[in-house]
């Protein structure tokens, strides 16, 4: 990799750290009899006036898309277990502020990626259940965040 590109993630990341949000979250689904499912997200946020940095974003990842919020921001969302895991690799070594959310997402998209929902263990189950709790304790949410109970119980496990 030549020194443009690293000049580059480096800028990403710093980004990231600054305005951007790593997320491994269960989300309901209609689509299965499942009902629900992992979702891994990194998403860079900017204000809607300055939202050439998130297509330049785009463009050196490769990856993602804009929209525009109603509260005149815009975000890039960026989905998927194994493209998640290679970005936040390349972005690792320049992650100075989110680097335990980094690697916390990292082995989920590892696990998620590597083995499917329904033949997921109990033991790695409840691997991603802590590897949410790490990530979730590490972001400003104005939401109120699920606990550990809460997951468990979502996935039919016992504490």
């Amino acid at each position: 990799m030549g020194s443009r590109s690293k000049i580059k993630l480096a800028y990403i990341a710093g980004f990231l750290d600054g305005d951007g949000s790593l997320m491994l979250q269960l989300k309901k689904r209609s689509d299965s009899k499942r009902a629900i499912r992992f979702m891994t997200t990194i998403c860079f946020y900017q204000d809607t006036r300055h939202e050439k940095t998130l297509y330049w974003i785009q463009e050196v990842l490769g990856i993602g898309y804009i929209s525009n919020r109603n509260d005149g921001m815009t975000e890039l969302r960026i989905n998927g277990y194994k493209q998640i895991g290679n970005i936040l690799k390349s972005l690792i070594p320049h992650i100075r502020f989110k680097k335990l959310q980094a690697h916390a997402l990292i082995l989920a998209c590892e696990i998620l990626s590597n083995t499917k929902f329904s033949k997921l263990t109990k033991k790695q189950l409840i691997k991603l259940i802590d590897l949410i709790l790490v990530i979730q304790s590490e972001n400003y949410v104005t939401k109120r965040k699920k606990t550990k109970s809460e997951l468990y119980k979502i996935l039919h496990l016992t504490p």
